[in-house]
C-alpha cells in the first residue's frame, strides 16, 4: 500500500503549498519517480493532468475568496498568477464565467475538492507481463527534447511519429537493425531527471548520418508488458493499466536510477502504424503487436 499512500502524499503536499509554484520535482521525489514518470501516472490515475488539476484546486479555493470580498488583482498574486488577465484566464477556463461575474448573486460556480486515491478492484483483463534483467545496448534514431510538463509532451511525441513515418525516417530505421531487440522503439529517456529526450530508434551497432543520434540504453532491470493481440490494446490503455492496476498489486517501483520508458514495436505490423499507436489485431499464434518495457525495483515483498 506505500505507493497509494504515496500518491496521497503528493496531493498533501499540492494543498500545502497551493498558493506557491508547486514544485514538480519534489512531488516525484515524494512518489518515488522521476517527474516525467510522475506526471504520466498522475494523469491516468485522475483522469487530469497535474497542471489541470492544480490549476482546477486554486480556481475552488479563488471561489472562496472571492465571496469573502478580497480584490481579483490579491487573488492573482496569492495563487502565484503573473497578472490579473493571466488569472482571469485560468478562471474562465475552470468555470466558464469571469471572476467579476462569479461575485454575483445565483450564479452556477465549480468546485473541485482534493483528490484521494484509493486501492479499487479491477483486473478483468490479464495483464501479460515477464521480469527480467537486460544488458546494455546502443539505440539510433531521431530525437527531440522532451518538457517537464507532460500535458506539452502528449503534443510533442506523436507528432514526432508523423513526422518519421511521413519522411521515410521508419523505413531508413529498419534497415539498420542488427542487435536485439528487433522493432521500432519509442524510448523516452532521461539520465539527470532534468534533459528528457524522446528517440524513435532501433537497436543498431551500425555507422549513421548526421540526421540520425545515438543513445546507449544502460543494462538495467526490466518489467516487459505485452499489449494489442486480439483486443487490438493501444500503448496508453495498456499503460492506463499497468499503472492503475500493476503497480499496486505487484508492489515493484520504478527505477531510482536513470529514467526510461520504451514501446517496442514489431516491423512486420509498422505498416499498420497510426499516429494513436493501434495496430491490427493480431491472431492468438503471433508475435504480440507492442510491448511496453518499464525499468523497475524488486519489491521488498508482494502486497
Amino acid at each position: 500500500m506505500k505507493w497509494i499512500e504515496r500518491l496521497n502524499e503528493t496531493i498533501d503536499y499540492i494543498e500545502e503549498h497551493i498558493t506557491e509554484e508547486i514544485d514538480y520535482e519534489q512531488l516525484a521525489k515524494i512518489a518515488c519517480c522521476s517527474s516525467y514518470h510522475f506526471q504520466r501516472m498522475f494523469g491516468y490515475l485522475a483522469n487530469v493532468t497535474l497542471s489541470e488539476y492544480i490549476r482546477r484546486r486554486r480556481m475552488s479555493l479563488a471561489i472562496t475568496d472571492l465571496q469573502k470580498g478580497e480584490k481579483i488583482i490579491d487573488i492573482a498574486m496569492k495563487y502565484n498568477y503573473d497578472s490579473p488577465t493571466a488569472f482571469n484566464r485560468a478562471f474562465q477556463s475552470v468555470h466558464g464565467i469571469s471572476p467579476s461575474l462569479a461575485k454575483k448573486d445565483g450564479m452556477i460556480l465549480k468546485i473541485f475538492p482534493p483528490l484521494s486515491f484509493n486501492m479499487t478492484i479491477k483486473g478483468s483483463e490479464k495483464i501479460n507481463f515477464k521480469v527480467e534483467k537486460k544488458d546494455a545496448f546502443r539505440i539510433v534514431g531521431v530525437t527531440e527534447k522532451l518538457d517537464l510538463d507532460f500535458e506539452v509532451n502528449c503534443k510533442i511525441v506523436p507528432r514526432m511519429w508523423e513526422n518519421a513515418k511521413k519522411k521515410g525516417t521508419i523505413k531508413k530505421l529498419s534497415g539498420l537493425i542488427d542487435s536485439l531487440p528487433e522493432g521500432i522503439l519509442g524510448v523516452s529517456a532521461s539520465e539527470n531527471l532534468k534533459d528528457w529526450r524522446y528517440y524513435i530508434s532501433v537497436a543498431s551497432k551500425k555507422e549513421i548520418d548526421s540526421t540520425l543520434t545515438e543513445f546507449i540504453i544502460p543494462s538495467l532491470t526490466w518489467a516487459v508488458f505485452h499489449g494489442g493481440g486480439h483486443l487490438g490494446e493501444t500503448t496508453v490503455e495498456l499503460e492506463k493499466r499497468i499503472i492503475a492496476e500493476w503497480f499496486p498489486t505487484f508492489g515493484y517501483e520504478y527505477n531510482n536510477g536513470p529514467n526510461f520508458a520504451i514501446e517496442w514495436f514489431p516491423i512486420t505490423n509498422f505498416e499498420n502504424f497510426n499516429q494513436d499507436k493501434k495496430l491490427k489485431p493480431a491472431s492468438d499464434n503471433q508475435i504480440p503487436e507492442f510491448e511496453i518495457w518499464i525499468p523497475i525495483n524488486k519489491p521488498g515483498a508482494l502486497i
